[in-house]
Parts: C-alpha cells; structure tokens; sequence
C-alpha cells in the first residue's frame, strides 16, 4: 500500500506543467488514489511515467494506450470528471 508520503510525492509528480492534465491529475491524487485498488493504484504511477503528449492525447480521448492497464486508469481518472 502507498504511505502518505508516497501519495504526497505521487501529487507532486502529478503537477506535469500542461493545465490540461494539471487539473484532472492533482484532484485524482487529492480525492481519489487512496482508496483505488492496489492494481489501479500501480497503474496511475506507471502513468505518470509515460510522455506528457501521449497523456494528454489519452486524457482528451484522441487516442487510447496500447496497454490494458493504462486503458483502465484513463477511464477511471475520465469517469471521475464527465457528467453522468
């Protein structure tokens, strides 16, 4: 499991300097990490990992990752802020 000081990094890591992805990361980490299953958890770190135009790309549902996983984060994160 992910300590505070892990998830207090992981928000800093969040703060990618593109608005766009700014304000969809910060909140998600801020709201929504702690309580995300280990798995989805493990995915969000790994998507921080990944370029900041294929993030957005993703997060503005242009395109969609290769990995199952990361398929699984973004609509987690984009469920999260679209109206139902």
């Amino acid at each position: 499991m992910y300590t505070e000081d892990d998830i207090r990094r992981l928000r800093w890591q969040s703060r990618r300097g593109m608005l766009e992805l700014d304000v969809l990361f910060v909140p998600f980490v801020e709201e929504a990490f702690a309580d995300l299953d280990k798995e989805d958890q493990d995915s969000f770190v790994k998507l921080l990992a990944c370029e900041d135009q294929d993030l957005f790309l993703w997060l503005m549902e242009r395109d969609v990752p290769s990995d199952p996983d990361l398929q699984r984060i973004v609509r987690v994160i984009l469920e999260r802020v679209q109206p139902k």
